[in-house]
Formats: structure tokens, sequence, C-alpha cells
């Protein structure tokens, strides 16, 4: 089930040429887009105001790590190949051979935009939608079946909940010793 509809979701690709280029972009640029927007987050809080937007940034880097920690270590356990690993297709967007599920990319873009909807749920929705398109992305390009994704959507909420329920601490803490460098670098170009 899983291989045909990848395979169906794939063949969109492969007579659509520009779909599949489009996606490899968005590869390309989604995980440094993520951690660029997440840092953006940070200086939405002006120095010595509500630290709601450096808690989510950090939260959201946290969450980003664990993230990618948890799947690096499910990827040992379940070493399953990519779809054109294990079928022979051609698939002129990607060539990893590490393991298939869950998707590296969902899981991070997941577990920072979960993270971030929990702080606000207008940014929240606005990284689900980037995550989103990521994870469809994933499947465009043939690198993923639709199970991996999900596993990545499902890894990155139970990692953000996680981060942001018992680990918030450990971020604030860090958000503290990192708003002493900025805040007064802000404030001195706020002026």
């Amino acid at each position: 089930m899983d291989w045909r509809l990848e395979h169906s979701i794939y063949d969109v690709s492969l007579h659509h040429h520009w779909i599949g280029s489009f996606f490899h972009g968005v590869e390309v640029v989604s995980i440094p887009l993520m951690i660029v927007l997440t840092g953006i987050l940070w200086f939405f809080s002006r120095p010595g105001a509500d630290p709601k937007w450096k808690l989510a940034c950090a939260c959201g880097y946290l969450s980003a790590a664990v993230s990618y920690a948890v799947a690096f270590v499910i990827h040992h356990i379940y070493d399953r190949p990519r779809p054109y690993e294990a079928h022979s297709i051609s698939h002129p967007w990607s060539s990893s051979t590490d393991a298939s599920f869950p998707s590296d990319h969902t899981t991070v873009s997941f577990g920072i935009a979960f993270a971030v909807l929990m702080f606000d749920t207008v940014a929240g929705v606005f990284f689900l939608a980037v995550a989103a398109i990521i994870g469809i992305g994933r499947l465009f390009i043939g690198a993923h079946y639709p199970g991996d994704v999900a596993a990545g959507v499902l890894v990155g909420g139970v990692v953000a909940f996680v981060v942001v329920r018992w680990l918030r601490r450990v971020a604030a803490l860090v958000a503290g010793y990192v708003e002493r460098v900025t805040d007064p670098l802000v404030s001195r170009i706020a002026r």
C-alpha cells in the first residue's frame, strides 16, 4: 500500500518534471529555511519584553535537535530502504542512501513547527504549512514513502510536546544566556 501510494505520487513528478524540480529546490533550502525562520522569532521579543518568542525559538531549536536524534536512533533500529533503492524507478532528484523511515526533513521541520505552534497559533500555522510543503515534497521527489513522512510528523509532534512541556526550563535557561549577548546588540541597533 505504501509503495503504491508513493509510486502514484512520484509518477506525477515524472510526468510533470517541473513539479519534481520545484520540490527538489524545496528540499535544498528546507532545513536552512526552517532554521532561519525559527531564528527570526528570537528578534520578535524586544529586550526586557515578554520572552514568548525567545522561548518559541529556543524550544524550536531544541525540538529540532531532539527530533533528529530520535530519527537517527530509529534509522539504526529499522533501516528501511528508500523507494528508489527498493524498487526499480528513476530518481533524478534524490540519491541519499540512508534509512528512509522516518523522513529526517519532515521530522525536524514538524518538530520545529509544533514547538512554535504551542507558543503562538498564527506563527505555528505558518510553520506547519512550511513543514507540510517540505514533507509533501519528500514524496514528490521519490525520497520517501508516505509512511516515512507520516512517521516524521508523529515523531516531530511528540518531541515538540515533550520539549515544550518538560524541557521548557532547559530551553529557557539557554535562552537566558543567549539573550545576555543579543539583547544589548538589539538595543543598540533599535536606537
